[in-house]
């Protein structure tokens, strides 16, 4: 997904999080950004894995957590962030492959707080989707103030 694909707010969005050392250290990549959806990619890394080639709990949350807040923020007016205050992840299939895919979507958008979830998919090197988690959550909505209000 290149700059030109996106509207500014979405820019700002996709720039803001790949900002973050977390996702930097995930490897977390955009492949597509609209409003209220969002959906990323990452690699599936030794370092990541409890046995070889298979994912731990904590990086398929942390991916989860990443699209769905990352949907709800996509909906957000300019000068808005937001943040996760509760999360959960339900683990169905093992997170096998060459990379995981993350589905973000909105499930309820509100002032304060926005309901969001994420699909997660284990991806095999031929592009095939496994689904192997599911993860609903909240994020709360923040206007951002500056340092020296």
């Amino acid at each position: 997904m290149t700059a030109t694909d996106l509207p500014i707010a979405l820019q700002h969005l996709q720039s803001t999080v790949l900002a973050m050392p977390m996702a930097r250290t995930l490897g977390l990549r955009f492949v597509r950004a609209a409003p209220g959806a969002v959906e990323l990619e990452m690699p599936i890394q030794d370092a990541f894995c409890f046995r070889p080639g298979q994912l731990q709990a904590t990086a398929l949350f942390a991916l989860g957590d990443f699209a769905a807040v990352s949907a709800a923020g996509s909906l957000l007016p300019p000068g808005w962030a937001n943040a996760t205050v509760d999360g959960s992840v339900k683990l169905f299939a093992p997170a096998r492959g060459c990379h995981v895919r993350a589905r973000g979507r909105v499930v309820d958008a509100g002032r304060l707080l926005s309901i969001c979830a994420a699909d997660l998919y284990a991806v095999a090197e031929d592009g095939s989707e496994t689904p192997c988690a599911t993860w609903l959550g909240t994020a709360r909505n923040l206007e951002v103030r500056s340092a020296l209000a």
